[in-house]
């Protein structure tokens, strides 16, 4: 059995050669201006291809380059697009793959997390999953040395999934990123009202007012949001936009949205 994951739509959302993939990161890194920032305990970016949503994930990811250094260990967390998975999923491999080269899984605390009764392994749930991949090559271009924690989120309630990233929130050289897009398919007003308002629950920790067509990633992002109340974290809004700012078609779109949450400056 192979121990490593292969990437699965690199030459699809992103491109498969490395040096491309670099500039392209490169490109969209230096599209968002800089602003000063509290060092992020979590961000919450989209997962759609780079020429779509790269940048509104680069907005969450500029925002790390001045902490490369202080994350060890990175905590993904995505939506099952192709298995149908109750709970949590974690790999059974132990490294992930990407044009730009092998990142190693924490197994020591991927081990320690299997033993949570809504936490699986499973490399299925893993194989073709995108919602996780695309945000590796961004990872690995802002951050140095770190260790990988991806878990595939099923259907599984706000509160178990909340209960796995407070953990990680507490740990001081730990970054948990949430990975989900917004609307899906309306047109260019529609979406961005919807996305909009969307932005706002997220802002004020409304995590029960989001619906289940607001965002693919919504049982990670309603996670990430009780945890935020409970830790006393900030969220503050990057960017939002929809692929009709960016590279599609504006009858039909797809919504995308960056937060960065950090600790409260008192």
């Amino acid at each position: 059995m192979a121990n490593y994951r292969n990437p699965a739509v690199a030459g699809m959302f992103y491109p498969a050669n490395e040096s491309e993939l670099q500039q392209s990161i490169q490109a969209l890194l230096d599209e968002v201006p800089n602003q000063e920032h509290e060092q992020p305990k979590a961000i919450i970016v989209p997962h759609a291809g780079y020429i779509y949503s790269g940048l509104t994930a680069a907005y969450g990811y500029k925002l790390l380059q001045k902490y490369h250094a202080d994350i060890k260990r990175v905590v993904v967390l995505g939506p099952s697009h192709h298995v149908s998975l109750k709970g949590l999923a974690v790999p059974e491999c132990d490294s992930f793959i990407t044009p730009l080269g092998k990142i190693s899984l924490d197994t020591d605390e991927i081990t320690k997390l299997s033993e949570f009764p809504q936490v699986i392994r499973s490399d299925i749930a893993h194989e073709r999953e995108h919602s996780l991949e695309v945000q590796l090559p961004f990872l690995q271009t802002v951050l140095d040395d770190f260790k990988l924690l991806p878990i595939v989120v099923g259907q599984s309630s706000a509160a178990s999934t909340s209960m796995v990233i407070e953990k990680y929130l507490q740990e001081p050289t730990d970054l948990v990123v949430i990975s989900t897009d917004l609307s899906h398919f309306l047109n260019y007003d529609e979406a961005s009202v919807k996305d909009r308002r969307t932005a706002q629950h997220i802002l004020k920790k409304q995590g029960e007012a989001l619906d289940y067509d607001d965002a693919c990633g919504r049982i990670p992002v309603i996670g990430m949001l009780y945890a935020a109340e409970l830790l006393d974290l900030n969220v503050e809004l990057l960017d939002l936009r929809n692929s009709g700012d960016t590279a599609g078609d504006k009858n039909r779109v797809v919504g995308y949205g960056a937060w960065s949450l950090s600790h409260a400056q008192h």
